[in-house]
């Protein structure tokens, strides 16, 4: 039974940074993407970011793009997603899922998902 379990996730000061890493147990990572969605109050939730079993990484939000990246430790069974110059409106619960194959765009296409970490961003 594939689990996924996130952390990093806390109060930050805009401008900072926070590392969020999602554990993976249960299977071996090498032939899963993982994916980084957040949902914010009152809006839809997002993929920020995915990295696929080759680890390639894609993104389609623009918001994100030159702050945020992400990483996967086939290893460790640890995918990451490293956050910089951190706005107010990247406040939300961020929330890893996982899908065997490559990426994909809509959420309903990961089977698997934890039960997510909050980033607040405020001064």
């Amino acid at each position: 039974q594939l689990q996924l379990v996130e952390s990093g996730g806390g109060l930050v000061q805009p401008g900072g940074s926070l590392r969020l890493s999602c554990a993976v147990s249960g299977v071996t990572l090498d032939y899963y993407a993982v994916a980084w969605f957040r949902q914010a109050p009152g809006k839809e939730r997002e993929r920020v970011l995915c990295i696929n079993n080759s680890g390639v990484a894609s993104t389609n939000a623009d918001s994100v793009k030159g702050r945020f990246t992400i990483s996967r430790d086939n290893a460790t069974n640890t995918v990451s997603l490293q956050m910089n110059h951190l706005r107010p409106e990247d406040t939300a619960l961020y929330l890893c899922a996982a899908r065997y194959g490559d990426c994909r765009v809509m959420g309903t296409a990961y089977p698997y998902w934890g039960q997510g970490t909050q980033v607040t961003v405020s001064s």
